[in-house]
């Protein structure tokens, strides 16, 4: 059992008032750990840690703060297994999705914006008789709020940059899946980073999250997580006029054309359903396949998706975990009873009661992956995020019929195109109203590139540039050459 602890001010610390959580492994539903359950003061200690080290942080200059991105780069890398086990342990997936994903890419956050800075020119714009010159400077205090989905992975995604342009932190990671930003902040702590300049503060959302959205002090929020929560966040800090940036829910459509590879589409349409038991939000739920090509398709997906294995996160040969909690299991089973209730067919999966699958030892949140057919794509299956191991299947006889059904979907966060005439699929992804549109492949992510969604799946976008302006205020200053003008 690990008695985890705030970070604030340099000091790990409990709760002021010492109440705590439980944490929970998903996939044997033991208690692994306490965190603090903090409230509005706890924050309030964070944001005048933050506040007092913030001119001290932001006085050196970008390339140094880059070498500290470098060295916070190196001693996550040397605590690749510890941070893969711990978060395949808080989430319930396997270990080996931990490693590849999770564990990697946390450190490639660092190291990308670290080496991101450095390529960056001067921003100069020149005119016939001055100079403008674009100055960056820290926004200050910042508030970063993830979700449990993919919980070290999108913490340093917002720490990398919000750090680089010399801002100071802090951090609320989410309640269900707390340990590996403690492992940062550990590592953070061993590094000697400034006190204050991190702060991790534990918690619920209502309590913890309000409190960061609310302190005057911090003047700029980053949030990841579901629109229903997108909406608190922007309704409590955009009349403070703090900077703001939202990446929320997705309701991705994976479209598969008459000419695709079958097999290649196959493969990346199980994989976009059904990665990190479908609790990704770029994850294609909705498969969307060409008439003519649907019987060859359907067959080929039920196969590959009756393949995957389902079982101990621990094993190295599991490729589907459990899902998050048993709360959330219970809401992907009620919406596959939608389904059927809405006049679905379940090709495979189904609900525990249907299938019998109750984990590899009878305990713990899993499900099969489960696909359901012959909904209309109006449904509320086919409409509402679920973020599990479900997908509807739906074909469509013309490529205009085919975004149009793509389109009809409150969300436009990510989606996927399938064809071998790659003009065909360029042309096909600029129609759908999303964020970002993969052809022939899924989450095959440049970091440069801007990341984010429209309609209800967000404000703003992160990545690259894109972050550095977000964690940033520029100024442009304008320097007249030769005589003063009378």
């Amino acid at each position: 059992m690990l008695e985890i602890k705030n970070y604030i001010g340099g000091v790990f610390q409990p709760a002021l008032d010492g109440e705590t959580l439980d944490d929970f492994n998903p996939a044997t539903a033991q208690c692994i750990a306490t965190i603090p359950r903090s409230k509005a003061a706890d924050v309030e200690l964070a944001v005048v840690a933050a506040q007092s080290t913030q001119s001290e942080w932001g006085a050196l200059s970008m390339m140094e703060r880059a070498d500290w991105l470098d060295r916070i780069a190196d001693a996550l890398e040397a605590k690749h297994e510890h941070i893969a086990q711990t978060e395949s342990m808080d989430t319930g997936k396997p270990i080996s999705l931990a490693r590849r994903v999770d564990a990697s890419r946390s450190v490639s956050n660092f190291r990308f914006f670290a080496e991101f800075s450095r390529e960056q020119p001067q921003m100069t714009f020149e005119m016939a008789d001055a100079m403008n010159y674009v100055h960056r400077s820290p926004v200050g205090t910042v508030g970063l709020i993830t979700p449990w989905n993919l919980p070290l992975y999108l913490l340093s995604w917002k720490v990398a940059p919000a750090l680089l342009m010399g801002n100071t932190i802090v951090a609320k990671p989410s309640e269900i899946t707390p340990l590996t930003a403690n492992i940062l902040a550990e590592t953070l702590h061993e590094l000697e980073l400034p006190p204050g300049v991190f702060n991790l503060v534990h918690g619920l959302g209502p309590e913890v999250g309000q409190s960061i959205l609310e302190a005057p002090g911090i003047k700029g929020i980053s949030f990841t997580g579901g629109t229903a929560t997108g909406r608190i966040v922007a309704r409590t800090a955009a009349p403070m006029f703090k900077k703001l940036s939202l990446e929320l829910g997705g309701k991705n459509a994976t479209i598969v054309l008459r000419d695709a590879d079958l097999t290649q589409a196959v493969d990346g349409a199980v994989r976009a359903a059904f990665s990190n038991s479908g609790q990704v939000c770029l994850c294609g739920s909705r498969i969307l396949v060409d008439a003519s090509i649907a019987d060859n398709f359907t067959k080929l997906f039920i196969e590959k998706v009756e393949s995957i294995q389902i079982g101990n996160p621990s094993l190295a040969e599991t490729v589907m975990g459990s899902v998050i909690s048993p709360e959330h299991l219970e809401k992907v089973e009620s919406y596959i009873e939608l389904g059927l209730a809405e006049g679905g067919t379940v090709l495979t999966g189904g609900t525990r009661a249907m299938t019998g699958f109750k984990g590899p030892d009878g305990i713990g949140a899993f499900l099969r992956p489960t696909v359901v057919a012959d909904l209309p794509h109006t449904s509320r299956c086919a409409t509402e995020e679920i973020f599990g191991p479900m997908v509807t299947l739906h074909t469509f006889d013309t490529e205009e019929q085919a975004v149009e059904m793509a389109n009809h979907s409150e969300y436009g966060l990510a989606g996927s195109v399938w064809t071998t005439d790659l003009e065909r699929g360029r042309d096909l992804a600029t129609k759908i109203e999303t964020g970002i549109v993969w052809v022939n492949t899924w989450l095959h992510r440049d970091l440069r590139t801007p990341f984010g969604g429209v309609k209800n799946s967000g404000v703003g976008r992160e990545g690259g540039k894109w972050s550095m302006e977000f964690f940033s205020e520029m100024t442009n200053v304008c320097v007249k050459s030769g005589k003063l003008s009378e």
